[in-house]
């Protein structure tokens, strides 16, 4: 059975934009894609490390999948590895939690235990 809780990484704006919108349409490269991109918590740390290497101060949202429904597949990307895409808008009220991401002295996303 696929994870109940995914995880989207945000830049600040695009997080402000979902807390005042009430929900999220995409960052640009999922508008581009025409879903948007979610990371299981495996996957989170490759994510950040790939496509916001160096950015600090990202939030990372925690998504309960169950109430998105059919909304979400879990399709092959990166590697091999099933995704979850949310094809429709991100709903606030589907992120039951969100942090920080800060980086280490080496730039290195710092993410904390058990999220």
């Amino acid at each position: 059975m696929p994870d109940m809780f995914a995880y989207k990484i945000l830049t600040t704006d695009e997080f402000a934009q979902l807390r005042n919108d009430g929900h999220f349409a995409g960052s640009p490269a999922d508008l581009e894609d025409g879903y948007i991109h979610l990371s299981t918590q495996e996957q989170a740390a490759e994510t950040a490390a790939k496509h916001f290497a160096g950015q600090d101060h990202l939030v990372l949202a925690m998504i309960d999948l169950v109430p998105l429904g059919e909304l979400v597949k879990w399709e092959e990307s990166r590697g091999g590895q099933q995704f979850p895409h949310l094809y429709g808008s991100l709903p606030l009220g589907a992120v039951t939690k969100h942090v920080v991401l800060r980086t280490d002295a080496e730039g290195k996303h710092q993410f904390p235990a058990g999220f």
